[in-house]
């Protein structure tokens, strides 16, 4: 049986970090709110992103204010920025890996399909995708499905069995979903969070940079004739 690799994409397989960050960052000019550094991002970042901006002490009305016209002043600051991100170390190898090996691919986001798609094809890795599981526009995005249930539904459709799923992300909440659908949980630091938030969430394994992928999934019986 092939193992079904999910991967969260920003902060995970796209290095936007520091994107986001300089967005919150031009956020916070916008309502004369001092600037924060990396690691107060890090210790602060959520999703809902209306939750990092509440944390950071925007109000009610100012994040209301970022929402406005379908997030236009977010997307419009974000993704000039993300247009200059990179892979993260090792991301490329490993997909071009479980696409030789015949593996599933699939990416799962908090992101919208279309800029998501379009950052694939950008990167040359479009190809090695098989399903891009995200918002579908500006105006549904974090107001409907949410990832979990995305990705329970579409492993009952397409019949995948959770001992063989693992799912990497760098935040969190991809650890809780591993954690509600029995899948195995792979954290990556150098991302959206601190280590210290990803390791209170206990996730199965934890790595720092997606070299250290192979031998994790070597280790359950997959990719065994891949060099690490």
């Amino acid at each position: 049986m092939k193992p079904a690799l999910v991967f969260d994409w920003n902060g995970t397989l796209l290095d936007d970090t520091y994107a986001l960050l300089e967005t919150t960052n031009v956020i916070l000019d916008r309502f004369g709110r001092p600037r924060i550094d990396i690691n107060t991002f890090r210790e602060h970042c959520d999703v809902p992103l209306s939750r990092l901006y509440r944390s950071l002490g925007m109000s009610q009305e100012e994040v209301e204010a970022v929402e406005r016209d379908e997030g236009a002043l977010f997307h419009d600051t974000y993704e000039p920025l993300a247009d200059k991100a990179d892979l993260r170390e090792g991301a490329r190898r490993v997909l071009a890996l479980a696409r030789r090996e015949s593996a599933l691919l699939i990416i799962l986001s908090n992101h919208i399909v279309a800029p998501l798609q379009f950052q694939l094809r950008r990167l040359g890795v479009d190809d090695y995708v098989t399903d891009v599981l995200a918002f579908e526009s500006r105006a549904t995005q974090y107001k409907s499905m949410s990832k979990g249930e995305r990705l329970r539904l579409y492993m009952h459709r397409h019949n995948l069995k959770p001992s063989s799923t693992f799912i990497i992300g760098d935040m969190p909440v991809e650890t809780d979903i591993a954690r509600n659908l029995g899948l195995t949980s792979i954290s990556i630091t150098g991302g959206f969070v601190s280590a210290s938030r990803l390791q209170a969430a206990r996730p199965d394994y934890t790595i720092n940079n997606h070299h250290e992928l192979l031998p994790i999934l070597q280790s359950h019986g997959f990719f065994r004739n891949a060099k690490s």
